[in-house]
């Protein structure tokens, strides 16, 4: 277990002190290493102290690992970049095709409705009345 310095803690989110008097930390502190949670875990016996100290341990271990063996971003990010742009542009040729498509067909309505509309002209020639007229 150490104590953190002031350097420490103004690099911390969670220990970054407030403006005003009354409201500084007037203690810094504690913080564990690995070893120290370890020893730590040995002396506590409650059930939620263990599984506190095994999550902490099992930090510690993903946080060595991570660092012992960085992910190679570069080319999994490259990959993914990859995939993405094949996917945008096949996703972009097929809205073209079907926005083509849907031209086409808008197109085609239009000339069917104006072909309706000449018949339908055509069609409204005043007919005779039926029924009888009193001349």
């Amino acid at each position: 277990m150490f104590e953190l310095t002031k350097d420490e803690l103004s690099r911390c989110q969670f220990g970054i002190l407030k403006k005003g008097s009354g409201s500084n930390i007037k203690y810094k502190p504690f913080a564990f290493t690995e070893l120290g949670v370890a020893m730590l875990s040995s002396v506590l016996n409650s059930d939620i102290a263990i599984e506190k100290n095994r999550n902490i341990m099992r930090a510690f271990v993903a946080m060595r690992q991570l660092i012992l063996n960085p992910p190679d971003s570069d080319v999994g990010l490259q990959n993914e970049v990859m995939k993405l742009k094949h996917y945008v542009e096949d996703y972009f040729t097929d809205q073209n095709d079907i926005n083509e498509d849907t031209r086409m067909q808008l197109e085609l309505l239009n000339e069917s409705l104006a072909a309706l509309q000449v018949q339908h002209k055509e069609q409204n020639e005043p007919h005779r009345p039926i029924g009888f007229r009193n001349d």
